[in-house]
């Protein structure tokens, strides 16, 4: 299981690679939700979103021998653009296994930072399936997009240095679809502000995080109709599913329409470019979903891939 001394041996691996992202602060933010708000921009990451950092602190621990076999993973896109990135960065071919309707700008930057992208249509094929097959096929080394302990463990240090940043939080919400962000989200917030109470959000019409938590079974979902792509997971992972049960206090899911009310604030008002399922989280509060008034609240921005076509459909 994955510890906070493991978030803390990541935050060291990827310090001076990883930004420290800003933590953001807005008096018309806090008025419109209420609270004292503290945003952790990990739109502004490297390739666009909090992925970079589980990514380069798995691939950077890989031993040579594995690093000179490749490596290979599955994601709808910012984990494949994070992993793309960091081979890039440590010279280690990447082969990416990405959905046909994955955002066009997704699929282009990962093109883009040298990986092979390997298509597949979601509606008669899975993924995880598909990577496993090439890994046993070419000797590559699989390395999920979340359910991974040095995944879980990078991803943690986003909350780290929120909290070091911010300071003491009375409520953390944190955007999931397959839950590495939100678990190892919870382990840091956790140890550094015990007093916190972490929320998973996830979209409607892909609430199988939330069913599971509430119900200790591991629930699934098949291709979710929902704008928030970063979070069309089947499931929590083998790992992510325990640990969010452990660490995490309450899930809920907020609708599309929810989505595109905050990002329309945060686009416009804030001057942050966020992308749907980045906004998950901060949608809980922003409308109102979640009972929390007069608090300290965190909220991981976890990404800002945003399909900038869109934007005239989202916002009318």
């Amino acid at each position: 299981m994955v510890t906070f001394d493991d978030i803390a041996s990541a935050a060291q691996q990827i310090a001076g690679v990883a930004h420290r992202t800003t933590v953001a602060t807005s008096r018309l933010l806090d008025a419109a939700c209420g609270n004292r708000m503290f945003l952790k921009c990990e739109n502004l990451q490297r390739a666009g979103a909090f992925k970079f950092r589980g990514a380069y602190n798995a691939v950077s621990r890989l031993s040579e021998a594995e690093r000179a076999a490749g490596v290979i993973t599955h994601s709808s896109g910012n984990h494949a653009q994070a992993l793309a990135l960091v081979c890039q960065l440590l010279g280690v071919r990447a082969t990416i296994v990405m959905p046909q309707n994955a955002p066009p700008q997704k699929l282009a930057a990962t093109r883009d930072y040298g990986a092979e992208v390997v298509l597949y249509d979601p509606a008669t094929a899975t993924r995880e399936a598909i990577s496993r097959d090439l890994a046993e096929e070419h000797g590559y080394v699989l390395i999920p997009p979340y359910d991974h302990p040095h995944i879980i463990a990078g991803q943690g240090t986003a909350a780290m240095e929120l909290v070091a940043d911010a300071g003491p939080l009375d409520y953390l919400f944190v955007p999931c679809g397959g839950g590495g962000l939100l678990s190892g989200s919870a382990i840091a917030a956790k140890h550094l502000a015990p007093g916190c109470k972490v929320i998973g959000v996830e979209p409607a019409a892909g609430d199988d995080a939330t069913r599971s938590f509430k119900t200790g079974f591991l629930h699934t979902v098949r291709n979710p109709d929902t704008i928030a792509d970063g979070a069309r997971t089947p499931s929590l992972g083998q790992l992510t599913f325990p640990l969010v049960r452990q660490h995490v206090d309450d899930m809920l899911a907020v609708s599309d329409d929810d989505l595109i009310r905050t990002m329309q604030f945060v686009w416009t008002r804030l001057k942050l470019i966020v992308e749907p399922t980045g906004v998950l989280g901060l949608a809980a509060v922003f409308n109102r979903r979640y009972p929390v008034e007069g608090q300290r609240v965190g909220v991981i921005l976890s990404g800002g891939n945003a399909d900038v076509a869109m934007a005239g459909q989202w916002f009318r």
